[in-house]
């Protein structure tokens, strides 16, 4: 990405002008899906993009107080504080070095990681990534200030908390989730659903238990791997929300290299909660047909996803070329998730 580098930074300056949600609710996918442009070979399209992205944008909202290491807590997941939190954040990247926040405040926002349908933590993945491989230039600093002061205010913690115990796969402990009774509602109605869902945490925490750090890792990879095959299936239960349930966890594996090796398990099981509760929520009874990537490559898939445009097809397809590139074949099934999500998701920059 070094070629191009520039073209991610002067992205991320244009999107820091802008709030990190429009319409009252919608987040700002904007830092995401650039990133991932550049990121696999895109950058010439990223600017034209971001003119028809941030036409629907809003202004930064208005501060409504300082926030210190005294008062932080009172304003923990008010939404009304994001520019304060961003602000303070900013404060914290400036004045430590980006892994030492980050390491302070992963524990703290870990159990909100629902917040926001899991955008937050999605949008932190994305500057870590860039971050630890690419260079930590002002911007990309700042993007992580401004990942993790949406977080915090965003901060929303499950109506259930998830302790893998048992010993099965996630492709298994998957499968194995009863839905909640009522799929045709709202994220926060369904999510609310959980606790009275017969057999449901027993079943989440049927997964695989982690022996050590290590381990942890190689179970988050499995389960990055195991949602997004699932998403070719299953995908149709609801496109656009379905795709958190892959993109969340890889965010999280994306940021473990980051951060101290007792936090991985923990974030392990905080990943899985998630994309448990919303493979519950939205997964449907019956799978598609299926399907295959054909002769495609994956730089050729994602070409297809930056001419398709959406934000959550760019990021589906971003993860789906990870699962991709850490299998010897290609692993065809992730790369023919990504097409279904072309497939299933109405086209255009939204």
């Amino acid at each position: 990405m070094d070629a191009t580098s520039g073209t991610l930074d002067e992205a991320l300056e244009r999107l820091h002008t802008t709030g990190p949600e429009f319409r009252g609710y919608l987040s700002n996918h904007g830092p995401m899906a650039v990133e991932a442009l550049v990121r696999h070979g895109q950058a010439g399209t990223v600017h034209r993009w971001l003119d028809v992205y941030t036409s629907q944008l809003e202004e930064v909202p208005s501060p409504q107080g300082a926030l210190t290491d005294a008062n932080w807590q009172e304003a923990l997941g008010d939404p009304r504080r994001v520019t304060d939190w961003t602000a303070y954040m900013a404060r914290q990247v400036a004045e430590r070095p980006w892994r030492a926040v980050l390491a302070e405040w992963w524990p703290r926002l870990l159990p909100g990681i629902a917040g926001a349908a899991t955008h937050p933590v999605i949008r932190v993945g994305h500057a870590v990534r860039t971050l630890l491989e690419e260079g930590e230039e002002g911007p990309r600093i700042a993007e992580l200030a401004h990942a993790l002061g949406y977080w915090a205010a965003r901060h929303t913690t499950l109506p259930v908390s998830v302790r893998p115990r048992g010993t099965a796969s996630p492709t298994t402990a998957l499968a194995a989730l009863p839905h909640v009774a009522d799929q045709r509602t709202s994220a926060v109605k369904g999510l609310a659903q959980l606790p009275g869902t017969e057999g449901w945490l027993t079943a989440a925490e049927a997964l695989r238990a982690p022996q050590d750090p290590e381990d942890a890792y190689d179970r988050l990879t499995a389960l990055v791997a195991a949602t997004t095959h699932r998403y070719l299936d299953y995908g149709h239960g609801e496109a656009v929300m379905l795709v958190h349930a892959t993109t969340a966890p890889n965010a999280v594996l994306r940021t473990l290299p980051a951060l101290p090796r007792d936090l991985w398990a923990p974030s392990l099981a905080a990943a899985w909660t998630a994309s448990a509760a919303l493979t519950s929520v939205y997964s449907p009874d019956e799978p598609l047909p299926a399907r295959t990537a054909g002769t495609l490559t994956p730089e050729e898939v994602f070409e297809r996803a930056a001419a398709h445009g959406d934000a959550h097809a760019i990021k589906l397809t971003d993860t789906a070329l990870d699962v991709a590139a850490r299998t010897a074949d290609g692993d065809d099934r992730a790369l023919a998730a990504a097409l279904r999500s072309l497939e299933l998701i109405t086209p255009g920059v939204d």
